[in-house]
């Protein structure tokens, strides 16, 4: 029990951790938006590989992924890095666990799902607080930003998605990371002239990589093992007051009311759609 509490801590602190390390590189210019994903892509998958060649018994590699879930992770990760140069990292993670709990909840809908009163309250309530965060105002954060970071969650959900049911995890994301490498590498050749990465920024763009995505990802999976689906979701939920929190520590971030009010509509609108599907699965 203990080692599932450890495993199910760190990984979802290494989740917060990745919207810090990018806050980190990209506000003290110390990386550019691009050069850092390059950098964390590149490391993520060099990770994986090794991870996956001492613990997987299919080693992982091309045979494993997909290139459509290489494309939907590298998309994430480009628009991931964009969005933080004008967001705080509480209000990253928010618009990001938002828009991906919005996203896998609005495609099961469409795959015929039909959700009960309860869910759909959850849902027009998180939109609503997603909304609210972004509406013009002084205490507003960049919409480009907010798109951008609502684009990754997007792309994280559908990523989420494909990669359910997965017979071996470790060997797909390996495979993932590895097909993500060649398209990242184009848009690091066609920003060529603007890349910047000093000692520093490298070293946090390989920690996000290396630890808060590769072996991040790794130790949730092990953790997955354990969890309900149901309770897998909720715990999700605090990877964006874990953010808010590191940031005021970190980043000397203030947590704005506007940020607070939309917080509370988005993860409690998320915890009562999960609320409803764990009432409809158990009824």
């Amino acid at each position: 029990m203990i080692k599932i509490i450890l495993y199910t801590a760190f990984a979802l602190t290494a989740f917060a951790f990745n919207s810090i390390l990018c806050r980190l590189a990209l506000r003290g210019e110390e990386a550019d938006a691009v050069g850092f994903t390059v950098v964390r892509l590149v490391s993520g998958a060099m990770t994986l590989i090794v991870i996956s060649y001492f613990v997987s018994r299919s080693r992982g590699g091309l045979k494993s992924g997909s290139w459509a879930s290489a494309f939907f992770l590298f998309a994430y990760a480009i628009c991931f890095s964009f969005a933080y140069l004008g967001l705080t990292a509480g209000t990253g993670a928010l618009i990001l666990f938002g828009a991906v709990q919005v996203t896998m909840i609005a495609i099961a809908i469409g795959e015929g799902e039909r959700p009960r009163p309860l869910e759909w309250l959850g849902l027009v309530v998180a939109v609503g607080g997603l909304v609210y965060l972004v509406l013009p105002g002084l205490a507003a954060p960049r919409l480009i930003s907010s798109l951008l970071m609502a684009a990754a969650g997007v792309a994280w959900g559908l990523y989420t998605l494909r990669g359910k049911g997965a017979g071996d995890p470790l060997a797909n994301t390996t495979g993932n990371f590895m097909r993500s490498v060649p398209m990242i590498a184009i848009v690091g050749i066609a920003f060529i002239p603007g890349l910047h990465l000093s000692a520093y920024g490298v070293i946090l763009a390989v920690l996000s990589g290396a630890v808060a995505s590769g072996i991040g990802y790794t130790v949730w999976y092990a953790a997955l093992k354990h969890h309900t689906a149901t309770r897998a979701a909720v715990l999700q939920l605090s990877v964006p007051v874990l953010a808010a929190a590191i940031g005021i520590g970190f980043l000397a971030e203030a947590v704005s009311l506007r940020l607070a009010v939309a917080a509370a509509l988005i993860l409690g609108g998320i915890a009562i759609t999960i609320a409803g599907k764990g009432a409809t699965a158990r009824a």
